[in-house]
């Protein structure tokens, strides 16, 4: 696979906050990457870094396998990280003819860009007139015009009501499918869930995770049990290495699985035990359970 961004030991620090911490990963061509974290766990300082918008403290990272410096390789990168801000004044096209004299960029790719987000026939309306979500639109259009290798995204729905979410979601993915890596940094789970091929999380600066989506979520799942013995069972299932995490909330044992397990196979061997279960059922873990146990471990 061709690498696109590689990041080694990256390290920032403000002060006495450490606001990513050795982290280190890889973006391959072709692929949508989401870093996925809660607000301050370091998303939008990492993006910073690699777009040479903020210095790092130690660690470094290269674009395209460093076969170009960081000058040439951002020519070829398209950034959303701000709301879009564009002059009121003026239409859609007179705003991304600036942008394109900027860029260098033929004038052709105007209309192009606007089809590619459903804007074209708003493309002689006043930015002013726009929807947040149509702004939103219009600067990803801007960040395409330049038909870059990589496009990264900042919180893309952030403010968004319902309709503007699925429109850019939409969008991400149609973008994805004509070959375009997209790297997006969000604190919402089901956007990388129903965006994203690969995830990143991170707390606190910190990498729990780099792989997969639905490696990720393709756990052993877990039992939810309820059982006259309670405390036997409790005892049972902390000494047996089958199991994980256990959780107990209003008499709800939540045993995480470390190895597969079928639920007929559990009961025969609590039966055999001498404790009756009064409730087992075997469920799947969400990518939101996936997320919250590895942000438990910090």
């Amino acid at each position: 696979m061709e690498p696109i961004l590689t990041i080694n030991n990256l390290t920032k620090k403000f002060g006495f906050l450490t606001a990513v911490n050795d982290l280190s990963f890889t973006i391959n061509k072709g692929n949508v990457y989401g870093i996925l974290g809660p607000n301050g766990s370091g998303k939008s300082t990492t993006l910073g870094i690699v777009l040479n918008a903020v210095n790092n403290t130690s660690g470094n990272f290269k674009w395209f396998n460093g076969t170009v410096d960081t000058h040439d390789a951002l020519k070829k990168v398209g950034a959303i990280i701000e709301r879009p801000n564009f002059y009121p004044y003026m239409t859609a096209a007179q705003n991304l003819k600036l942008v394109c004299k900027i860029k260098g960029v033929d004038y052709a790719k105007i209309d192009e860009k606007l089809e590619v987000v459903n804007l074209l026939d708003r493309k002689d309306h006043k930015f002013s007139t726009y929807s947040l979500g149509m702004k939103q639109r219009l600067a990803i259009a801007s960040a395409l015009l330049n038909d870059p290798e990589i496009l990264i995204l900042d919180e893309p729905t952030n403010g968004l009501d319902p309709q503007g979410i699925h429109q850019i979601r939409q969008i991400i993915k149609e973008i994805a499918n004509q070959g375009t890596t997209i790297l997006l940094a969000s604190h919402l789970l089901d956007e990388v869930e129903k965006v994203c091929s690969h995830v990143v999380v991170l707390r606190k600066g910190v990498k729990l995770y780099s792989g997969r989506v639905d490696e990720m979520i393709s756990s052993h799942g877990f039992f939810e049990l309820k059982c006259d013995k309670q405390e036997h069972l409790l005892e049972y299932l902390k000494s047996n290495p089958d199991f994980g995490t256990i959780k107990v909330e209003n008499d709800l044992i939540t045993a995480f699985l470390n190895e597969p397990m079928d639920a007929v196979t559990f009961n025969k061997l609590m039966f055999e035990k001498g404790m009756v279960l009064s409730h087992l059922v075997k469920r799947k873990e969400s990518l939101e359970e996936q997320f919250l146990q590895l942000t438990d471990k910090l």
